[in-house]
């Protein structure tokens, strides 16, 4: 569309001293036959008029609406004086609708037409009755072609219009769908910060819950027993007492080792999601993993949400459930990531505080996405977390 603006640009801009010049050449070469020595002398002036005008008009000396009129009579009168200068007077037919007012176009277009039957006829003025008949219908030919033609362009106009106000709505919906994407992007940055914060204060509560629930306890077993072992003077009671406070030392070692392997630096360091998952599960002789769909480096809180999912529904089945199988499943699909955790294991009808189930479930909620559980009573345990789909970087 741009390319064909540009052509008729280029014609309106200098197709004038073309058509005006090859009328000049065709009159000059007809001017014995056509024209007398008065007529000859006269468009000489009247040529050089039309040139002025044309070289006013590209410099843009003078408007449109004055430019046109003035070049249409001089047309006129040149293609009166010889009728081939009405290939200088079609113009008119091109640019009425750039140069007039709406209004003043079709008039303009019919005032052409005049000039461009008479030169048809054979020259104004006509000559007899079949000369002015000839002339009549060749006007009335011209005249309905500029109105037929008229009307093309309008409808052409309108539906141009329609089209480039279509294109501009269709520009502010993209802007505005490009600055909801924007702003999505920012919301979903800022999601996924609150998430890390939370995970953080998350872990020191977990850290806490087990510090009291494990390691402080055993301890507290383990001064009842010493003290116990104290009080008596019995050297078989006595022993039994530090027999026990040494296997509640033994067990709150070894739930004190676990906490802290969880608060070493997290696998996804240096490994990739699937493969961190995989030295999770091989810990455990029971569990198997399958990965499925293409895998995509996904945001480091995605990974580390699934992450620590699956860590806890391991511990789970292994700890609480005592499954004899363990199926693990990370799945990639188009915009968003599964990850399945069954096990064959002794199953609940409620879940218990000692679980972390909700915990879990926070998680996955925290970067938008949801985590189900079904399970039964000797029947084993499912655990399905889906998140979105969100690529690093």
């Amino acid at each position: 569309m741009a390319t064909v603006e540009k052509h008729w640009e280029r014609f309106f801009r200098w197709g004038p001293y073309g058509l005006l010049a090859l009328g000049a050449v065709l009159t000059f070469s007809t001017r014995d036959e056509l024209m007398t020595p008065a007529e000859q002398r006269a468009a000489v002036p009247i040529a050089v008029t039309a040139l002025v005008l044309q070289l006013l008009w590209s410099t843009h000396r003078i408007p449109g609406h004055t430019y046109y009129p003035v070049r249409t009579v001089a047309s006129f009168v040149l293609s009166w004086l010889n009728p081939f200068f009405a290939v200088y007077a079609v113009l008119g037919y091109f640019d009425a609708r750039w140069l007039l007012p709406r209004r003043w176009a079709v008039a303009g277009a019919v005032v052409t037409a005049v000039t461009m039957a008479g030169s048809q006829a054979g020259g104004l003025p006509p000559k007899g009755l079949l000369g002015w008949a000839v002339f009549g219908g060749l006007l009335l030919l011209n005249s309905v072609l500029v109105l037929l033609f008229s009307d093309l362009s309008d409808r052409d106009a309108r539906k141009s219009e329609v089209q480039k106000a279509t294109i501009d709505e269709l520009e502010r919906t993209n802007a505005r769908l490009e600055q909801a994407l924007q702003e999505n992007a920012g919301l979903q940055a800022q999601l996924l910060v609150q998430a890390r914060e939370a995970g953080v204060n998350d872990e020191r509560r977990r850290l806490a819950a087990e510090i009291h629930d494990t390691i402080a306890q055993g301890l507290a077993g383990i001064i009842t027993q010493l003290q116990a072992a104290a009080d008596t003077a019995d050297p078989a009671t006595s022993r039994g007492h530090v027999e026990r406070a040494a296997a509640l030392a033994r067990e709150s070692l070894k739930e004190a080792r676990r906490s802290v392997q969880d608060l070493a630096p997290s696998p996804l360091e240096h490994a990739t999601l699937p493969e961190a998952l995989k030295k999770i599960v091989n810990a455990h002789p029971v569990a198997r993993l399958t990965v499925t769909g293409t895998v995509e480096p996904l945001h480091g809180e995605i990974e580390a949400t699934l992450l620590r999912i699956a860590q806890e529904a391991l511990a789970n089945a292994v700890r609480h459930a005592g499954a004899g199988r363990i199926g693990v499943t990370l799945s990639y699909m188009d915009d968003e990531v599964t990850l399945d955790v069954r096990d064959d294991g002794r199953g609940f009808s409620r879940p218990t505080r000692g679980f972390g189930l909700n915990g879990m479930r926070e998680r996955a909620e925290r970067v938008l996405g949801t985590l189900e559980i079904e399970s039964e009573p000797g029947q084993g345990t499912a655990v399905s977390a889906r998140v979105p789909l969100i690529r690093h970087g």
